[in-house]
């Protein structure tokens, strides 16, 4: 049976103040695309997917 990962962002009630980033980037060189996932607060959110970062 697979594991099930349970990830909590909670800190005496904080949790809901961070938000999981995910973006897409393609490489250039090999045309191959890679996922680079971030923790940001919720105010730092646009500027994490600008990467700003």
């Amino acid at each position: 049976m697979a594991k099930k990962v349970v990830a909590t962002l909670k800190v005496a009630g904080k949790g809901k103040e961070f938000s999981k980033v995910i973006t897409m980037n393609k490489s250039a060189r090999t045309g191959a695309y890679s996922f680079k996932e971030q923790i940001v607060p919720n105010d730092n959110i646009k500027d994490a997917i600008a990467g700003k970062l």
